[in-house]
């Protein structure tokens, strides 16, 4: 059509809809530049015409959107009884015209279809449309076919058509994403950090930009295969992150074939025992059967092999052969003749049974991998801080893994868990130097410490080091029960990309001065003890615009609450009130030893807030001024209550269950409620 042409359709349109007050749907839109045209011909006439739009791309999705009043519904797998009305309306007209002997093998043929409509449409299409598919055994065949492809069949070409048109669909850099996930068996749950890190590992996922966070663009590509409905998500966890994925079988099915054809992974599944010379010259190797017959293959270019049968892996072939091997993951990976692996990309030292590594480890300049956690290893050879390419160290929370120095080395690194601070009176040794050498480490996103014991020196030159760690998401501080955190009060300042905050087996005195809306903007999830919850505290933290997790403990009531200061703090908690627009985005909010009610939010405060856990002093409830109602906060679902019983009779405590659980039932959500005693 030339631009001539498209001119004159548009202004056709815009006199037509001209003063109508109309309702128009627009199907299955698959790009922002097609959207940018349709849209041309809507007049803006305040008349109150609405517009629906399916797309299987949320970016275009919020490409429509030209306001914040416009709507996008996620589509969500349609339940097990539509499904089967669906099903069984499209074969027989009604559902209990199913033959009984058909009812079993439809639930499972409804199972691999995943709620999926389109899935069910041409299964059922298929099934109804050939007369002579009536038997139970004619229907076992079909279901068994599922996930291996029907490919004579019309209904499921069509089917697949629409597949390949949305791979093809996706822009280059997503496609070998994709093929990548024909390695996992079907329905395995996949989980999304591991399959980012062997995406890099195995070079699908690169940056020709030496600043660019290799994870970071792998999360992009996860999320965009999961935008574009290509990947089931799984599991969502407090920072609203997709935890895992699964592949739906037809899928799968699509893309094994494509991933066949272009050997880019072979799959050795039992299905056939041996593979065809076209395939013997293997780069990606899938075991998914102990059967399978591996003596056939040439290992010497595999590069990556995925186990997923208990087998050891020495049991199955000799690893040895694979000298460029990148990716090894099995749960029973020998680590004998590891350290000639030189081209190994990751190294997860699962059944390692040594107290040292060996300085054989220097030798893989390659790794960007090392987890040595759950492991007995508590010395760590200089050799390891040579591997200038390591991008994720778990050590593992052992704080008694010794360090040399040179850690300050691995200037690559993006995550580091288990890294132990300060000196252990039983050990002849002291972690001094990390804490200085950490500030050379300014790619690191995630940080996991272990606080031993801090002096005043050690202290500022940790939060030295941390103040230079601008790119830091994740900061997780553990340690002894102690108050080494308030020798870091002063002077930190944290990277205000920080997303989460975790502060466990030691505390603070007060909430740090860091924490703030100011320092921290997006906060998202924050876990922390101090000694003393102000009234002040839980207002400030309602200032925190991006938190949706708040797990806040007062580790001074388990040993003062017998003390009159437990009673003055008590008192203070008892009429706070934040603001009318705190806690915007907050969805789980859990206050541990902290005497509160729920009209601590106002109306319009927590306005998401879904799970709410608090404590409440039995005594209040006899001053009848004590409002325990909940049903201002819209979005609640659960409660959970520790009901404290000093100073109270058991009838008042009686009294304060019967009330906590009247607010609940009020609820316009009928609450689950929890009360403990």
């Amino acid at each position: 059509m030339s631009k001539r042409e498209e001119k004159h359709l548009i202004d056709e349109l815009i006199e037509f809809l001209d003063e109508k007050r109309c309702l128009m749907v627009i199907d299955d839109t698959w790009d922002e530049s097609a959207w940018d045209f349709i849209k041309r011909a809507f007049s803006k006439n305040s008349i109150g015409s609405r517009l629906i739009m399916t797309t299987r791309n949320v970016g275009v999705a919020e490409a429509c959107c030209s306001s914040s009043h416009d709507i996008i519904y996620h589509m969500k797998p349609l339940c097990e009884d539509v499904s089967r009305r669906l099903f069984y309306k499209r074969i027989f007209s009604h559902e209990k015209e199913c033959p009984h002997e058909l009812v079993e093998v439809s639930e499972n043929i409804l199972k691999k279809c995943g709620g999926i409509p389109l899935a069910i449409i041409t299964i059922a299409s298929l099934l109804s449309n050939n007369r002579q598919m009536r038997t139970k055994d004619q229907w076992d065949a079909v279901l068994h076919s599922i996930g291996r492809g029907l490919k004579e069949n019309r209904n499921v070409k069509e089917m697949k058509k629409i597949l390949l048109f949305s791979y093809y669909d996706l822009p280059s850099y997503l496609k070998p994403c994709l093929l990548y996930l024909s390695i996992f068996p079907e329905d395995h749950l996949i989980i999304r950090a591991k399959l980012i890190l062997n995406w890099i590992s195995e070079g699908i996922v690169y940056s020709d930009e030496e600043e660019t966070s290799l994870y970071e663009l792998g999360d992009s590509y996860f999320n965009e295969l999961v935008n574009r409905s290509m990947i089931q998500p799984i599991g969502i966890d407090d920072e609203e992150k997709v935890k895992a994925c699964r592949v739906h079988d037809m899928v799968l099915d699509l893309i094994c074939s494509l991933a066949s054809e272009e050997n880019f992974v072979t799959i050795l599944n039992g299905t056939k025992r041996k593979i065809s010379d076209s395939q013997s010259k293997v780069r990606r190797l899938s075991i998914q059967n102990s059967s399978v017959e591996v003596d056939t293959i040439s290992m010497a270019q595999v590069r990556s092999i995925s186990v997923f049968t208990n087998d050891n892996v020495d049991q199955l072939f000799k690893v040895s052969s694979c000298q460029v091997l990148r990716v090894l993951d099995s749960e029973h990976c020998p680590t004998l003749d590891t350290w000639n692996f030189l081209h190994l990309r990751q190294l997860r030292l699962r059944d390692y049974g040594g107290k040292k590594l060996p300085m054989e480890m220097g030798k893989l300049l390659f790794l960007q991998l090392l987890d040595i956690s759950g492991t007995s290893v508590i010395e760590i050879p200089s050799s390891v801080f040579g591997l200038k390419r390591l991008m994720y160290f778990d050590i593992g929370w052992v704080f008694s893994v010794k360090l040399p120095p040179g850690v300050g080395n691995l200037t690559s690194l993006e995550v580091l868990k288990g890294l132990a601070v300060g000196k252990m009176q039983s050990y002849d040794w002291c972690n001094h130097h990390v804490a200085k050498e950490l500030g050379n480490l300014t790619k690191l996103r995630v940080l996991h410490i272990f606080l031993i014991i801090l002096d005043e020196s050690i202290a500022k030159t940790l939060v030295e080091s941390l103040n230079n760690l601008h790119k830091l998401q994740v900061l997780d501080i553990a340690g002894h029960k102690g108050r080494h955190l308030n020798l870091m009060h002063e002077g930190l300042v944290p990277s205000q990309q920080l997303r989460k905050v975790l502060i466990t087996g030691c505390s603070a005195w007060t909430l740090p001065a860091w924490i703030n809306p100011s320092s921290l903007p997006l906060l998202s999830y924050l876990e922390i003890t101090v000694s003393e919850v102000r009234p002040e505290d839980i207002l400030l933290l309602g200032t925190l615009p991006a938190l949706r997790y708040l797990d806040l403990s007062d580790d001074g009531y388990w040993s003062q609450h017998e003390s009159v200061k437990w009673d003055q703090r008590v008192t203070e908690m008892e009429k706070s009130v934040v603001t009318a627009d705190a806690f915007p985005c907050v969805e789980k909010c859990y206050f541990r030893g902290i005497a509160i009610v729920p009209s601590i939010f106002p109306r319009g405060a927590a306005p998401r807030l879904k799970e709410l856990k608090f404590s409440f002093p039995a005594r209040w409830i006899g001053r009848g001024d004590n409002d325990l109602s909940m049903g201002h906060l819209p979005s609640l679902e659960k409660v959970q209550v520790t009901v404290w019983f000093r100073e109270a009779s058991d009838k008042v405590v009686e009294e304060a269950d019967a009330a906590l659980r009247a607010a609940a039932e009020d609820h316009p959500n009928r609450l689950v409620i929890e009360i403990y005693k």
